[in-house]
């Protein structure tokens, strides 16, 4: 039967793959299929989808709602909300460190400047974010040249 901690423990590696594939092959044609089109960060998305709906119809959270923080802290009591609360964060945070990714590529980023961004953006979401914004002010992008 699916669980709320066994689903946690299937989201949890597959998102660890993804960010292994940023930092540790981020060219690889691979991680350009897997993470850097999208398609991760969007099957994390279409699960937490799930996730919301069925969480919404099948155990909805006595009190909880987003008017207040503690209908917020109601809502996240029930695990099924928890959890794709967690997917959530998964998802935004895999979106935005293969942004960076990508983003850092273009502009020739070295990679070793890239990692401690990406590692904040996995552990702390908007501060890698915020790092990362630090980062690339320093390399703008290359000019076309002219015809």
């Amino acid at each position: 039967m699916l669980t709320p901690d066994l689903l946690f423990a299937v989201a949890n590696p597959v998102a660890l793959l993804g960010w292994a594939l940023l930092v540790l092959a981020p060219r690889w044609r691979g991680t350009r299929a897997v993470v850097l089109s999208g398609a991760l960060p969007l099957l994390l998305a279409a699960a937490y989808a799930v996730l919301i709906g069925y969480q919404t119809v099948a155990h909805p959270a006595t009190g909880g709602g987003f008017g207040s923080l503690g209908q917020v802290a109601a809502l996240f009591q029930e695990p099924w909300a928890l959890l794709a609360g967690w997917v959530h964060y998964l998802c935004f945070d895999m979106w935005i460190g293969a942004w960076e990714a990508r983003d850092a590529q273009r502009r020739g980023v070295p990679h070793w400047a890239l990692v401690p961004c990406l590692a904040a953006t996995f552990m702390l979401g908007p501060l890698g974010l915020l790092l990362y914004s630090a980062v690339r002010r320093r390399y703008p992008l290359p000019v076309p040249a002219a015809r």
